[in-house]
């Protein structure tokens, strides 16, 4: 049953049961079975004031103010960490993203990140491994006279805590990734083979430059362990299981790890290996990132009309009010472990995206997938990227700038080169607040929050669709949801009107246009995106194995697929 009590404000009341329904069971603030929050403006005026607490005094109710006009139009909605954490006396993270530390090569090490991850999921967060630092399975293990476990029994260790911990709250999230040179690479790409082994995790290879070329190639790739080479296995056979495996299970994913660094602002003092649970933050070991996004669905002029357009001053507006807002919820959330605490405020990371996306477009009367389509979000990315930029530079100049800002070496990074004269001119004056500051989440919950407008850059799924849901006492139900446009059109043109070429779905789409969205929006986050080329039951093996290569051709720094199959199921089902 969906809960009764209203979502009680013009733009919120949807005829969307499912917005309710998030709400009720997510984030509405309830403290020993008392309702905290009486309806959902009680919610955004908990987490502005909650933000707002790190201004000086004075200043709070005028930035308390701003950060609730910014959220109660569903037009800045901050992730779910924040809004069913910031405010409450829940002794909860803030952020959504974390990576772990690296996994020491021990008994001890792996048991002591065991502990450090059940006490960040305790408080909520999602994780990620790198499983490269582990020995391979059979090594020997010197003092102990026996042969290593290997890197996939500790996997079971964690995905057993993560079990534990979430008991009760749901899927846990994970990410674990392995480099393409690891000796246990194949084990893992088929590690998920078992349907009941390693439900939590996600799994993601890390691709490098030189094996993509070893591929184009078809050399032989040598898996080594420090240093030295274990065996050798032909790199396109390798290539060929993981998109085999893919095409059967939807996993794993790929990380073009080399293109992430090259590309992270931070590489002068970081380097990274893994991401969190939905790819779309790639983080240095104890690296966390409280996330917001812009809901561009809202942000239509006139939708459906020959003359719409989008406000880009208001995108702009937004994106300085979210540089501020999640610059605070750095100093407002807890940590689980002290290196995260120390690991945020030294860089201080923020990811700033968007939701709406698909939705938007549509609204503007142009398809999805289409070049105009990619141009027109590039367009939009590149205003969001810049106006962070210039308000974390101003940041900076009330607030100084984040405590391991180089100037000299942050400022010759190709991200930041690209950014406008402007916002350029801004952060050699001034610095930067913020290391990091702009990635699009997948936002499935937040979105459906919004009055199910489409998640993320993803395109619409379907025009109404059945979604799994788990209710708070642990039962599964399922739900009927109609796409936020197609309610929207419905509602200003009727049931019986037409509905144009632009309200394309996931499934009519090839899976390049999905790459080449990606690859759009890429060209303007200095982090990372979550993703997912949906493809068609049918589609055949030849149609679907060259979609991570085109999307390494075309500058994505990863890339996730999901083929309905009998392992994973479907979340989500016309």
């Amino acid at each position: 049953m969906f809960h009764e009590v209203g979502l009680r404000c013009a733009e919120t009341s949807f005829d969307h049961p499912i917005a309710q329904y998030i709400w009720s069971t997510k984030y509405q603030y309830q403290s020993a079975g008392r309702q905290v929050d009486q309806w959902v403006g009680d919610t955004w005026q908990r987490v502005a004031e909650g933000l707002a607490k790190v201004e000086a005094e004075a200043n709070r109710p005028h930035f308390a103010n701003l950060f609730y006009e910014a959220m109660e139009g569903f037009t800045l909605i901050p992730a779910g960490r924040i809004l069913a954490g910031c405010g409450t006396k829940r002794n909860v993270t803030l952020s959504n993203t974390f990576v772990m530390q690296e996994i020491p090569d021990s008994v001890e090490g792996i048991m002591d990140t065991a502990r450090q991850a059940a006490l960040t999921m305790q408080m909520g967060g999602g994780l990620g491994y790198d499983f490269s630092s582990l020995r391979p399975k059979g090594t020997l293990v010197v003092g102990l006279d026996c042969p290593a476990a290997g890197p996939l029994a500790a996997m079971d260790i964690y995905d057993s805590v993560c079990r534990m911990v979430v008991t009760g709250m749901g899927r846990g999230a994970m990410m674990a990734t392995m480099r393409c040179d690891h000796p246990d690479i194949e084990d893992f790409i088929n590690a998920k083979s078992d349907p009941s082994r390693f439900r939590n995790f996600n799994l993601s290879v890390l691709i490098s430059d030189a094996f993509m070329e070893a591929v184009q190639h078809d050399d032989m790739w040598a898996l080594t362990w420090n240093g030295t080479a274990i065996r050798e296995i032909r790199a396109r056979a390798l290539w060929h299981m993981i998109m085999q495996r893919n095409y059967e299970a939807a996993e794993p994913g790929v990380l073009f790890i080399d293109r992430i660094n090259a590309r992270n602002p931070l590489n002068y003092i970081e380097k990274i290996s893994s991401t969190n649970s939905c790819a779309e933050q790639p983080l240095p070991p104890n690296g966390t990132c409280p996330l917001t996004s812009i809901n561009l669905a809202r942000l239509v002029r006139a939708p459906f009309e020959k003359h719409a357009r989008i406000d880009l001053n208001e995108i702009r507006r937004l994106a300085g009010v979210a540089v501020r807002m999640l610059d605070n919820a750095l100093d407002v959330s807890k940590f689980a472990v002290p290196e995260q605490e120390e690991e945020a405020k030294n860089k201080r990371r923020i990811g700033i995206g968007v939701t709406g996306v698909a939705d938007a477009l549509i609204m503007l009367g142009i398809r999805y997938g289409s070049v105009e389509a990619a141009e027109t979000l590039s367009s939009w990315m590149e205003a969001i990227q810049n106006a962070a930029y210039l308000a974390s530079a101003e940041l900076a100049a009330e607030r100084g700038t984040f405590p391991l800002y180089d100037a000299a070496r942050h400022l010759r990074n190709p991200m930041i080169a690209r950014l406008q004269p402007e916002t350029r001119a801004a952060i050699e004056q001034h610095g930067l607040r913020n290391g990091v500051l702009t990635t699009v989440a997948p936002t499935g919950t937040i979105s459906m929050f919004a009055g199910n407008v489409s998640s993320g850059i993803e395109p619409v799924f379907a025009n109404s669709y059945k979604r799994n849901v788990t209710n708070q006492d642990g039962t599964k139900s399922t739900e009927l949801v109609e796409d936020y446009a197609v309610w929207l059109f419905r509602r200003l043109f009727g049931f019986e009107a037409e509905l144009s070429d632009a309200f394309v779905t996931s499934m009519e789409l090839r899976p390049e246009e999905h790459v080449l969205m990606q690859s759009a929006a890429q060209n303007w986050v200095d982090s990372g995106i979550s993703k997912t080329v949906n493809c068609p039951e049918d589609i055949s093996f030849e149609a679907f194995q060259n979609v991570y290569l085109a999307a390494y051709n075309s500058g994505c720094k990863g890339c996730t697929t999901f083929r309905p199959n009998a392992v994973t199921g479907s979340v989500l089902f016309v």
